[in-house]
């Protein structure tokens, strides 16, 4: 067996509240580690392959990632780069058979927090989790509440007047902008610099399309109010609706 699951220590406190994925190719290894963790109250989800796992991070919010470096289809290393992109802070647990100081290396450049080697005991594994959530927790972003929404960005969390509202990535990151600002305006610019990549073209209308449909979701009355000439705040405020309305059209 790659690692034991038998309990050799005292139970320790569990995480708590915490979905780890795990990405890892060999069932019967994937099987063992989940079954293992939920012993220790951890939620985890398997993705056998690269595909599965950039599915689930795009519609799911995990508090760590667990990747096997060698799965098919994107790679590890290929879904280490897309979550450290995706600026959503998931730390990073790489787990592989490779074990010399130059594998390691690699993967602590690609943006890995830990690095655990195959063979392993899952005593090791839930004590790496346990200090990663650790030290997540103690940088965690505070939530925020403005007009009714309420806006975990740890856990990657909408809520408007106690109903969840499930976000897109790019979604969620416009909108944390816009919260943020506390009812500020924020100028389409600005968007574009602080939710998409360096890369992106500024003459877009990516910004435009991103706020309308993010209004959508969020439902009506409108929230997102656009200050013609000038950008998007949060607007709690009557006019609400019909400049959102307005400003949907406009862009």
């Amino acid at each position: 067996m790659p690692f034991s699951v038998r309990r050799r220590y005292a139970p320790a406190r569990s995480i708590g509240n915490v979905r780890v994925l795990v990405v890892e190719d060999e069932p019967f290894m994937a099987e063992a580690i989940r079954d293992g963790l939920r012993l220790e109250a951890i939620a985890a989800d398997i993705a056998g392959d690269g595909d599965t796992a950039l599915e689930l991070l795009s519609v799911n919010a995990y508090d760590i990632a667990v990747l096997d470096r060698d799965v098919p289809g994107p790679s590890g290393d290929e879904i280490a780069e897309s979550i450290v992109a995706s600026r959503s802070g998931t730390p990073i647990l790489m787990l592989t058979a490779a074990d010399r100081l130059d594998d390691k290396a690699s993967g602590f450049g690609l943006g890995a927090d830990d690095y655990l080697t195959k063979p392993f005991e899952l005593q090791e594994l839930v004590l790496r989790l346990r200090a990663l959530d650790r030290r997540r927790a103690h940088s965690r972003p505070p939530v925020r509440e403005i007009a009714g929404l309420r806006v975990d960005p740890f856990r990657r969390e909408v809520y408007r007047d106690g109903r969840y509202v499930a976000l897109t990535r790019k979604q969620f990151a416009v909108l944390e902008v816009l919260v943020a600002a506390e009812g500020g305006v924020i100028s389409a610019e600005e968007l574009l610099e602080r939710a998409w990549d360096e890369n992106a073209d500024p003459f877009t209308n990516a910004v435009r399309i991103t706020v309308s449909a993010l209004r959508k979701r969020l439902g009506e009355p409108w929230l997102i109010a656009t200050v013609p000439g000038v950008g998007y705040r949060i607007d709690p405020g009557p006019d609400a609706g019909r400049e959102g309305r307005d400003g949907g059209r406009r862009g």
